[in-house]
């Protein structure tokens, strides 16, 4: 069974994964910008139940541009977003991609909020675009 580990800037907070990302996406949106300090966010989501996580994290809900919220946990040391959880998405995490450190990392197969995308990304071939 695979295992991946999330870990923060310091590693006080972790995220370990037994089992492949259900969907890995890359997200456009002013938010993931702001979130990140990069024109998009990278970011994986995985089973609750496939997830261990360990450590102390601060909580902060955003609202998004699609009016939805998410709950981001980030180290209360280093600040580093580790997880986060979607209001209209039961039992699912999402993982910043960037958290695992790890160049074998599935790519994404989708790509959301193009309208917010900075025109000279290139995306990867096959993508799926959704508004």
């Amino acid at each position: 069974m695979p295992q991946r580990v999330a870990t923060c800037s310091c590693r006080q907070l972790m995220l370990r994964a037994t089992e492949e990302p259900l969907r890995v996406s890359i997200c456009h949106c002013n938010a993931c910008q702001r979130r990140t300090g990069s024109v998009f966010g990278v970011q994986a989501r995985f089973r609750e139940s496939a997830l261990v996580i360990r450590g102390n994290s601060t909580a902060y809900v955003r609202h998004g541009d699609s009016g939805g919220s998410a709950t981001f946990h980030f180290c209360p040391v280093c600040g580093a977003t580790v997880y986060y959880r979607l209001d209209s998405v039961e039992g699912l995490i999402g993982v910043p991609v960037g958290a695992f450190s790890n160049p074998d990392f599935p790519a994404p197969s989708i790509s959301v909020f193009e309208e917010c995308m900075h025109p000279w990304i290139a995306l990867p071939d096959g993508i799926e675009h959704m508004d």
